[in-house]
């Protein structure tokens, strides 16, 4: 099995290179590219990111064909793709991070500055916290409820359809921070560095 990492330089990925190398111990190819034809013949994608929303949706438009790829992918061959905090934001219509920038629109919904209370919240939310796993997701398979993620952000994903929220956290309120909608998974924390927890995350999306 194939399993591409989306590299279009956004930031250091190599916590995520290091953690899905670990999970797949050699029984699963890990590829790092943004060869378009590599995509799309993966069995399954993963999408990081890292750094603001415009600065991520600027490094996909800056590879020629990578934005229709990816949706060839995710949309119409329906494979899996697992998107990792900027990445899971990027599925929005829109983002308002920086300046008012177009998503890819997988997951209808917009990604807004996390509302701190005039300071009351520090930002960015960084750290450990609790999710809260509201729905039956395959990749919180054998995860416990109330389990600690790492996090770092600014911003949240609001989607329109609460129906593809997997889980949130509380956070000055309750933030969507896991997101599934048919073959589309997103964490907005960040499973490679997430401990034991988060590697077995990742291995449940590999064993998808």
């Amino acid at each position: 099995m194939d399993v591409t990492i989306v590299d279009y330089k956004s930031g250091n990925i190599s916590s995520v290179i290091n953690s899905f190398n670990e999970v797949a111990k050699g029984k699963v190819n890990i590829e790092v590219t943004s060869d378009l034809n590599k995509i799309k013949s993966s069995d399954k994608v993963v999408l990081p990111g890292q750094g603001s929303f415009k600065s991520c949706i600027d490094g996909l438009n800056g590879i020629n064909g990578l934005i229709d790829a990816l949706s060839e992918f995710a949309l119409y061959n329906k494979k899996p793709l697992l998107g990792i905090c900027v990445g899971l934001q990027m599925f929005a219509d829109i983002g308002y991070e920086e300046v008012e920038t177009k998503g890819l629109g997988w997951i209808s919904g917009k990604v807004s500055k996390i509302n701190n209370q005039n300071g009351k919240y520090k930002l960015p939310h960084i750290g450990w916290n609790q999710i809260n796993i509201v729905k039956d997701s395959k990749i919180f398979k054998d995860i416990e409820n109330n389990s600690h993620m790492y996090f770092v952000h600014s911003y949240e994903f609001i989607p329109n359809d609460n129906s593809v929220t997997a889980a949130t956290t509380d956070y000055a309120s309750n933030i969507v921070c896991a997101v599934e909608k048919e073959n589309i998974f997103g964490t907005q924390f960040h499973p490679e560095k997430s401990d034991k927890l988060g590697l077995k995350i990742i291995n449940n999306f590999i064993n998808l």
